[in-house]
């Protein structure tokens, strides 16, 4: 099991950029959460096979219809506590 920390940047709030993550996480078994930052960017914490995530990571680079992704800041990082679903955190 692999963890990833990231933070989209862009046109990526307000058009459905989260829902988005959500659903193709679910489809590939990912778990984590997803949340919109102040300044703009969205924030997230992946949980899943190698394989998964960095296939996911090729599809979050594209978006949703209306979303211009920038930039996709991507940490691997040591597993603290695993995740079991995939949720939707208010904005910070």
């Amino acid at each position: 099991m692999n963890q990833v920390h990231l933070q989209i940047m862009g046109s990526v709030q307000g058009v459905g950029y989260r829902q988005f993550l959500k659903k193709e996480a679910e489809r590939r078994r990912i778990t984590g959460w997803t949340r919109n930052l102040p300044d703009g960017s969205v924030e997230a914490l992946l949980q899943g096979e190698k394989q998964e995530i960095e296939a996911f990571l090729l599809r979050l680079r594209e978006g949703p219809f209306l979303a211009e992704v920038k930039d996709l800041r991507v940490d691997w990082e040591d597993m603290e506590e695993k995740v079991s679903d995939f949720v939707i955190l208010p904005s910070v």
